[in-house]
């Protein structure tokens, strides 16, 4: 089974993304995770992505499905995969059609994970973060035993600046911006499933198992 993971940030995809990948055994395949394997193993693709990552710049979309198809093509792949973080754009998801069509498959189910702006907001505003030893909590779903102090190591708990308000709305907006359009696209595929992201992560996972198949 190939699945595409959709969803704005902080709408709970990456989470939601694992736990797929382990109910059906398949692997989990993050963009993040195939730059850090690439440049550390020191291949061609590798470096070619350290040059511009280097410079500051965006990993050219060519060049990231030239990297996601290499993965793809391993063989822990052979029974599916779940991308998640990719594709972003509509260039990206014709890039990956062509490429995945190309070596004779396709992709099954793209999962969008619906989640209001202001759910989103309100969710990440209130996530803190520990910065000696990187354990996370949520001041309302998942709160510190000490008001922020982390229970792991004592340290001081922080709001990160990608999770405060007026960081998430400028995320939001290259979303929907640039990777919602991915929606109609997909609908137009008829591959697209839609899930409630609002409801607890069980209900969610339950909700993505019975559209995909138990």
């Amino acid at each position: 089974m190939k699945v595409i993971m959709l969803g704005a940030p902080g709408a709970g995809k990456g989470t939601q993304a694992v736990r797929v990948a382990s109910a059906y055994q398949i692997p989990h395949i993050s963009t993040g995770d195939i730059f850090r394997a690439n440049i550390k193993g020191g291949t061609e693709l590798g470096k070619k992505a350290k040059e511009y990552m280097d410079a500051g710049n965006l990993v050219p979309d060519e060049l990231v499905c030239d990297l996601v198809v290499d993965r793809i093509k391993k063989e822990d792949c052979k029974n599916g995969y779940v991308l998640d973080g990719f594709p972003r754009t509509i260039p990206q998801a014709e890039a990956l059609d062509k490429a995945v069509e190309a070596i004779g498959e396709k992709v099954d189910f793209a999962v969008n994970i619906d989640v209001p702006d202001e759910a989103i907001i309100t969710r990440m505003s209130g996530r803190r973060a520990c910065l000696t030893c990187g354990a996370t909590y949520h001041i309302e779903y998942n709160p510190p035993k000490k008001a922020d102090i982390c229970d792991t190591c004592g340290s001081a708990l922080v709001l990160r600046e990608d999770d405060k308000p007026e960081t998430v709305k400028t995320r939001l907006n290259v979303y929907h911006e640039q990777t919602q359009p991915l929606i109609d696209y997909y609908t137009g595929k008829n591959i697209l499933v839609t899930v409630d992201g609002t409801q607890n992560m069980d209900k969610v996972f339950s909700d993505i198992k019975a559209l995909l198949g138990e």
